[in-house]
């Protein structure tokens, strides 16, 4: 561990000292906030016409499909091995198969891993590690008016991520072809008229070059990728989202689940502010994952560093959940879930181009509030691998017809800007501002059967159950009107109405 650390963040350094990857864990976050020093760099370029590439180069190896990540990335990649047969290469810049965070969904979800023919209903049962018997969301208010609204049968199941992806890593190996490759980093590629060529450095510093069909982008929210094909702007909010698996709390209750959690108004700081937000989840044994959190515009002027979220998240968990005398972190879990806003009636990010696929956070096309990349993975695996496989059999691979292959749907396009309510700017709102609309927002959904808050929650909402809701929140609470105009504008709100707009034509066609 640096030693600036412990004087800069002292209790990072005394939390992460006591792990035995503790420095490695540091690097990795602060590979992850670069990020914000690359939005104000020149757009990277990595994706090359094949007229640039290196003369001389040789040609290490030849696949179908070249995946960049092997996080969300495995899960795709496994079944278009297994399922379908093609030769693919995973490369992944750290150890492939090991995530850093952990993933909350309910077993149903969970069991549509199981339609794809990789994953039997038995080999998925083994991964729950823990489930809960229900979940709440509570937002700081005074007690007298505070809503805890209780939900069953929604991020109930705590599931052991990095032996889900071991499980899908032993399946792709097995697979005639098929290879994955760690501690590779992805430099470049080069596409021509009818393949890609990758260039992935080792830890040796020697370059070598992959020929395939095409690129699978799962690189997360610092996708180089994402960036040029998105302007350097792949992003229009984000969530910085740190915490611990641990044990030894005081008060941790594992048959209930805490989706999500406030404990205090805004904390205002000298450029802005932030309504921290807290998750705990039951974990396997005595192990409990607590998670804390904030959504922001990604320009706005507040401190986004995971690191320093990771100093303050140290400091007020006791607030949250008491450490007790033999409190032990495990490991530590973060990352920056991203989001998108479409101001259109479809998909307006840029998710593919000629040969090159994004998925997971690379695409940024799941929703910020709950659910996140697994969630969106797992839904929409069957349709994005069936999908790629018959473009490839039809050597589709054009921008266009790629673009039709991915996370997109219309309703959490809608609900995720839902989220742009929860980015607090303290130049408008004033510090209760979150808290008091959520917790009108609880109550509205207390007053109705439990499958509203259920679709609200699993990214499963119908418009009419949207509408309902909206309207019994604005009679409730005649604020939200004026906080729309505020947090939406006009931009905002014309491309929330094409939003509802797209979704419409979608439901009256039985698309996505």
């Amino acid at each position: 561990m640096p030693e600036s650390i412990r004087t800069t963040h002292p209790l990072v350094y005394r939390n992460f000292s006591t792990l035995e990857n503790g420095g490695e864990q540091l690097r990795s976050i602060l590979a992850i906030d670069r990020y914000w020093e690359q939005l104000s760099l020149p757009v990277p370029e990595v994706v090359y016409d094949g007229g640039k590439m290196p003369a001389g180069a040789a040609v290490s190896g030849d696949f179908d499909i070249v995946y960049a990540g092997g996080t969300l990335g495995l899960l795709h990649a496994v079944v278009m091995a297994v399922r379908y047969g093609w030769r693919v290469l995973v490369i992944d810049r750290n150890e492939p198969a090991r995530s850093t965070r952990d993933w909350n969904i309910s077993r149903g979800e969970l069991l549509r891993l199981a339609e794809t023919g990789v994953f039997t209903e038995a080999e998925l049962d083994s991964l729950i590690v823990r489930r809960y018997r229900t979940g709440w969301v509570e937002f700081h208010v005074p007690e007298e008016r505070r809503k805890r609204l209780y939900i069953d049968e929604v991020l109930d199941c705590a599931v052991d991520a990095d032996r889900l992806l071991g499980l899908a890593m032993a399946k792709l190996v097995a697979s005639p072809g098929s290879r994955v490759m760690g501690r590779t980093s992805f430099r470049a590629c080069y596409r021509f008229d009818d393949h890609v060529l990758v260039a992935a450095e080792g830890q040796d510093g020697g370059l070598s070059m992959f020929r395939a069909r095409m690129l699978c982008d799962a690189m997360g929210i610092v996708s180089p990728v994402a960036m040029q094909l998105n302007g350097g702007r792949p992003q229009t909010h984000v969530c910085p989202t740190v915490g611990t698996i641990a044990s030894g709390f005081e008060d941790a209750d594992y048959d209930v689940g805490e989706i999500l959690a406030s404990t205090e108004p805004a904390e205002l700081s000298g450029c802005g502010g932030r309504q921290l937000i807290w998750e705990g989840f039951p974990a396997k044994g005595e192990e409990y994952i607590t998670y804390l959190f904030f959504y922001d515009r990604v320009d706005s002027p507040n401190d986004k560093s995971l690191l320093n979220l990771f100093e303050t998240y140290f400091r007020k968990l006791p607030d949250y959940k008491r450490p007790g005398a033999g409190f032990r972190v495990h490991r530590p879990v973060y990352g920056i879930i991203p989001a998108w806003f479409h101001d259109g009636a479809g998909c307006t990010r840029a998710v593919s181009d000629e040969r090159i696929l994004l998925l997971g956070d690379a695409a940024s096309l799941g929703s910020p509030l709950t659910f996140c990349g697994f969630g969106s993975m797992v839904r929409n695996l069957g349709r994005l691998t069936a999908g790629l496989d018959r473009a490839l059999r039809a050597d589709t691979l054009g921008r266009e017809p790629l673009a039709g292959i991915s996370a997109f749907e219309p309703n959490v396009a809608v609900m995720a800007n839902l989220m742009k309510y929860m980015c607090f700017d303290a130049r408008t709102d004033a510090p209760d501002f979150v808290n008091e609309l959520m917790n009108e927002v609880m109550i509205a959904l207390d007053g109705l059967p439990m499958h509203y808050r259920q679709a609200m929650f699993r990214d499963e909402m119908k418009i009419e159950e949207l509408a309902t809701v909206m309207l019994k929140v604005a009679l409730r609470y005649p604020k939200i009107l004026g906080a729309t105009w505020v947090k939406l504008g006009l931009q905002g709100s014309a491309g929330f109405m094409k939003n509802l707009a797209g979704w419409v034509m979608a439901s009256s066609t039985g698309r996505h």
